[in-house]
């Protein structure tokens, strides 16, 4: 995938979507109810691209106060999503050792994952931005991480809601009514090839997490240095 034309097809449609007035609210953001969690496999940005896009977030917030934005510790790409977020799930369901081992074997001849974070994108209901893995590891290792799953009995949902490809970060979610969707478009376009930053992977994380990977809710089952 040319990550380059699929950010900027993205941007294009959910830009146009957003101005007339045809994006998504997301109405569970607020619900202390949900339920959904799953077990995700993560990377967490430096702290140097952090505070970068705070700097975007902090500009939003001026034109869309009542909107959801990620704190830091929130904020993540997700490498593979090995059981999605599902009410039905939990983890008493699993052993999560038996992940920790199998992950470890696909990381072996992980080297080093270097990601750059250029540009922001949008969905119809999110900003997000744009990650730029500069090799194929990443994407090797997603591979690894499918084909060894699926080799395994574990219980898994990998690809089930899409094929992962990218290596983006969602930052802000729409949980109202937009104020002023051209203005908040007029911002973003600011930010269209603004340069966050760029970072070597110290680290993957497993974690136990709710749909929007908000700390107070998430569990780190095991933590996956890289050389």
């Amino acid at each position: 995938m040319n990550l380059t034309e699929h950010y900027n097809q993205l941007y294009t449609t959910s830009s146009k979507s957003i101005l007339t007035g045809k994006y998504s609210i997301d109405t569970e953001i607020k619900n202390e109810s949900d339920s959904r969690f799953g077990i995700t496999l993560l990377i967490r940005p430096s702290d140097e691209i952090k505070a970068n896009i705070q700097v975007l977030l902090n500009e939003l917030k001026q034109v869309e106060p009542e909107q959801y934005y990620y704190p830091d510790s929130d904020i993540h790409i997700t490498v593979m999503s090995i059981i999605s977020c599902s009410e039905n799930f939990n983890l008493n369901h699993i052993s999560p050792n038996d992940y920790i081992q199998l992950i470890c074997k696909s990381l072996v001849d992980v080297d080093k994952v270097t990601i750059q974070f250029k540009g922001i994108t949008a969905s119809s209901s999110a900003i997000m931005i744009q990650g730029f893995p500069t090799d194929e590891t990443l994407n090797n290792l997603r591979n690894k991480l499918r084909e060894d799953f699926k080799n395994s009995q574990l219980q898994q949902s990998i690809d089930s809601r899409y094929r992962i490809s990218t290596a983006h970060a969602t930052v802000m979610r729409f949980q109202e009514k937009l104020l002023d969707p051209e203005k908040l478009i007029q911002t973003a376009e600011k930010y269209r090839d603004y340069d966050f930053g760029e970072f070597n992977v110290k680290s993957l994380e497993l974690v136990y997490n709710d749909w929007y990977q908000r700390k107070s809710n998430t569990k780190v089952l095991g933590e996956f240095c890289l050389r």
